[in-house]
């Protein structure tokens, strides 16, 4: 479908400032919230909500449904009556800068655990009917996911894969005994899932009352290590022993020469489509009351999958395979009407990708910082748009902006000093910019441009430099630690934003 003339912010919830180690759906969410509003910004951009696993990836999460309890407000318990004041208070001193996952993790837990004590403990009435409500409502994904975390914290984390094979196979004896023996740790994940969702759909709904979209994001693959693979492992090209036969990745690329491997099984799309796309169905239909518009990232994999032997260290022995993206996306047309869907083309497309994504109305993605790179026919340049796409200054794979054009060629980098000078060089005669401004250039670019829709990071708002980068592909430390400061978000920034989005017709009014 084609979205409005309209532009927004891209910012994950963890990077919101606050006092509690990581950005969450309290007092700074809505503060953000009315930062969009007084910028004329229609769109919040975030990254998966899911929860994080090992690497604290949003990319990489133990469900496709449930929500990451890291973002639960402790402000906002305190508000129901879950937690005292004096719980609130006694916050260990974390990292404002960053966020320290490890600490933060383990200091949440125990307030979320403190608020399911006192909620058993105590007469919560109105909280009470809506936990039941919630769970009648999420029971196709909420007792098999309360289960499997349930589970994961009694063997001490590991992968179920490495389980008792009792519990791995889903022996119905086993999986019965597990939950009466676990069922307070099955009912407090059940509740830990309730805070996260009634506080996300507050937020949401302050957002609809101020005509704010929400972007969401959905990985096209699941982890290995989640309650989907460990629910319907019939899904999925797995071995006898439930390990990955081939995983998921992308060939050698700009980000990386010896390309990405992300190690997500690859679906049985045969057994997929045995069932009418049904777990397809319920993902997105639990989505789309989480969002308002969805980003599918690696669109290009619902034509086909870069699969990579699941023994191999690197993505470059993989192989192109087919996928019946068609049929799957008919589906979901046939079940939901038009589909509010951006798809995330980057990298090697082939004409079956574009037809596909054309021939159910997505918008793909141009990116600047990617615009300068060849002639003047490269399609991220802002003169090659067409309406329907999305441009970005850049993504949560790219460098800041600022951090892009004061580069240096180095260790980790795809491009040499002759590639960056080169792109330096068109990039400023092409904005015809002095670069002093840099970040504000691109926006300008961005916003000007005839695509209908506009996002840009908030690192690139605030014109920082690449210590704030929020991940870099193929690296597996320090990504998804940013935040921003509290007071970052001023008037005087809002007014120019906001400026310049009337100025190029994305105002709320238009």
């Amino acid at each position: 479908m084609s979205f409005p003339r309209a532009s927004g912010i891209l910012l994950h919830p963890t990077s919101l400032p606050g006092r509690f180690g990581v950005g969450d759906l309290g007092e700074e969410a809505y503060s953000f919230i009315d930062f969009l509003v007084a910028s004329k910004q229609s769109l919040w951009q975030v990254l998966p909500l899911g929860p994080t696993g090992y690497g604290d990836s949003p990319y990489q999460c133990f469900s496709a449904f449930a929500g990451n309890t890291l973002l639960i407000s402790p402000q906002r318990l305190v508000q129901d009556g879950l937690l005292s004041d004096e719980d609130a208070r006694q916050s260990p001193r974390l990292p404002a800068r960053y966020v320290a996952f490890g600490r933060a993790i383990n200091y949440k837990k125990a307030l979320l655990n403190k608020a399911f004590d006192n909620f058993k403990n105590a007469s919560h009435g109105g909280l009470l009917h809506d936990f039941a409500g919630f769970c009648h409502d999420s029971a196709s994904w909420l007792e098999d996911y309360s289960l499997f975390r349930a589970l994961k914290d009694a063997h001490g984390g590991v992968e179920w894969t490495r389980w008792e094979p009792r519990f791995a196979m889903r022996e119905p004896s086993a999986l019965a005994h597990a939950r009466e023996a676990l069922r307070d740790r099955v009912e407090a994940e059940k509740f830990f899932q309730f805070l996260f969702f009634r506080q996300w759909w507050a937020l949401k709904a302050y957002c609809r009352d101020r005509q704010i979209k929400i972007i969401g994001d959905a990985p096209i693959f699941v982890a290995s290590d989640s309650a989907d693979v460990w629910t319907h492992p019939e899904l999925f090209k797995l071995a006898p022993d439930m390990r990955p036969i081939v995983v998921a990745g992308v060939p050698p690329d700009y980000f990386s020469k010896t390309g990405q491997l992300w190690g997500n099984p690859i679906y049985n799309w045969d057994a997929m489509r045995e069932t009418g796309f049904r777990w397809w169905i319920d993902r997105l239909r639990a989505t789309l009351q989480t969002v308002d518009i969805l980003r599918i990232d690696h669109f290009r994999g619902f034509c086909a999958a870069w699969e990579v032997p699941g023994e191999d260290q690197t993505a470059e022995r993989g192989q192109w395979v087919e996928v019946p993206g068609r049929e799957l996306f008919t589906t979901l047309r046939n079940t939901f009407g038009e589909l509010p869907i951006i798809a995330e083309d980057l990298g090697v497309i082939t004409p079956d990708v574009e037809a596909l994504r054309d021939d159910f109305g997505f918008p793909g993605m141009r990116v600047l910082q990617f615009a300068f790179r060849g002639d003047s026919k490269t399609i991220d340049l802002p003169h090659n748009y067409i309406r329907n796409c999305v441009v970005y200054t850049g993504t949560h794979d790219n460098d800041t902006t600022a951090g892009w054009f004061h580069s240096k060629a180095g260790a980790g980098s795809t491009r040499d000093a002759a590639q960056i000078e080169r792109e330096q060089e068109y990039c400023l005669r092409y904005l015809n910019s002095d670069g002093r401004e840099i970040h504000w250039d691109l926006i300008r670019a961005a916003w000007a441009s005839v695509a209908n829709t506009a996002v840009v990071p908030l690192q690139d708002v605030l014109g920082l430099g690449s210590r704030s980068r929020m991940n870099l592909p193929a690296s597996q430390e320090g990504n998804w630690r940013w935040r921003f400061r509290s007071g970052a978000l001023t008037k005087k920034l809002s007014d120019r934003l906001g400026e310049l989005t009337e100025l190029c017709g994305r105002g709320r009014e238009n």
